[in-house]
């Protein structure tokens, strides 16, 4: 049966190149990087080469950059980290509706604590309306979240102009003696993906994680401007310049550093690939599905994101068909163990309830093909159409 994986939102597949650097750290160089023996040099300077790798793809120096587990420990350290060392002069967090559940779970721990929190909108299109920023920015304000590019609709945020809004309030804070208001970004749908400057940006903290451009599971990073007041969350040692405790994982880290390398020198080839890919697929679906749309902007968003949703049908439906014949998609609901839950990302940019639990996600990669995007399209509106003959909901238009 031909496979086809389109779920790359959820992880990338690990890049040969990247497996075959990481080989070595499992069974030669296994030595803890914190030693001052021999065992430890290789491990100690594999990690600061991939440390060098993955800043030069974000434009920032190598000591900026911190090793984590994985995008939601990033994210979690970034809100909770920077809530903890400054909570003496203010407790509010402000971050947009459409956030990753790690930020927004991290925001409401924080909440337990004590903090307040506000939510910056978006507009039907996914996109934060930066001009309202400035009117939720409080004197107690510490910390602004707000993602680079949206995991589900893969819609590109106005970052820079976020930071923009900051610097003129920090400006005026500076004045009357008030610390700055930081700004986080999630970019762990966006680095490795898009081209993305922590200088051009303006922002403080950034997310990103390995599994996001062919790198391994297991290796994520956080970028921290010098200067940013953050407490660590795990205690227990030194490593990672004493803002994360215990042993790194070499193998992915390593890892990491290489397919940061990669992503930085081919991305521009691999955009080139993808977008008209993903233009085409979001065009036979529009074209061939009625009573169906397109979530997100149609031109700010990820090369390879591709979320529709289409009404009278259950997006769990449509996943097992198509993993019945080969295709690996993901839904734009959660189930729980207890109920089926709408998107809070569609709901956010308008999606009606119902519609949200027919909502579908494609998320293409570097090495989809034209054939292999026709073949899921096709296959995903005959799926519809049978579907849809079962569905008591349908109406024809």
């Amino acid at each position: 049966m031909k496979k086809v994986y389109l779920d790359n939102a959820a992880c990338t597949p690990l890049d040969p190149r990247v497996f075959e650097v990481m080989t070595p750290y499992f069974v030669e160089e296994y030595g803890n990087p914190a030693t001052i023996h021999s065992y430890g040099l290789a491990p100690r300077e594999g990690m600061e080469k991939a440390r060098e790798q993955v800043g030069l793809l974000l434009n920032a120096k190598p000591e900026n950059v911190f090793f984590t587990s994985n995008g939601s420990e990033s994210n979690n350290m970034a809100i909770k980290g920077v809530c903890f060392a400054n909570q003496a002069r203010g407790k509010h967090i402000i971050v947009s509706e459409i956030e990753h559940f790690s930020v927004l779970q991290a925001v409401k721990s924080m909440e337990k604590l004590g903090f307040t929190s506000s939510q910056l909108k978006v507009g039907t299109d996914g996109i934060v309306k930066t001009d309202e920023l400035k009117n939720l920015i409080k004197d107690e304000t510490v910390l602004v979240s707000i993602m680079l590019a949206n995991h589900e609709i893969g819609t590109i945020q106005p970052i820079a102009e976020a930071a923009a809004v900051i610097k003129k309030i920090n400006a005026d804070r500076v004045l009357r003696k008030l610390q700055p208001v930081y700004l986080h970004t999630d970019a762990v749908a966006a680095v490795g993906v898009i081209p993305v400057d922590v200088e051009a940006l303006g922002i403080d903290l950034l997310s990103l994680a390995s599994s996001s451009f062919y790198g391994p599971k297991g290796a994520a990073a956080l970028y921290i401007r010098n200067g940013v007041r953050i407490n660590p969350l795990i205690d227990g040692g030194i490593q990672e310049g004493g803002r994360r405790a215990g042993l790194e994982n070499v193998p992915a880290i390593v890892g990491m550093g290489k397919a940061a390398e990669f992503a930085k020198s081919e991305m521009i080839e691999r955009n080139k690939k993808m977008e008209p890919l993903r233009d085409l697929m979001i065009q036979l679906i529009l074209k061939n599905i009625t009573q169906v749309r397109l979530n997100g902007d149609a031109k700010k968003r990820l090369p390879g994101n591709v979320n529709v949703s289409v009404e009278f049908i259950e997006g769990e439906s449509m996943l097992m068909w198509l993993d019945d014949v080969g295709i690996a998609a993901s839904s734009g609901s959660a189930c729980t163990s207890k109920a089926l839950k709408a998107s809070h990302v569609l709901l956010s940019i308008g999606v009606p309830q119902e519609v949200c639990h027919g909502s579908m996600l494609f998320s293409l990669n570097k090495d989809i093909t034209k054939t292999e995007v026709e073949f899921a399209a096709e296959e995903f509106t005959k799926i519809v159409k049978k579907l849809r003959e079962m569905s008591p909901l349908y109406k024809k238009s």
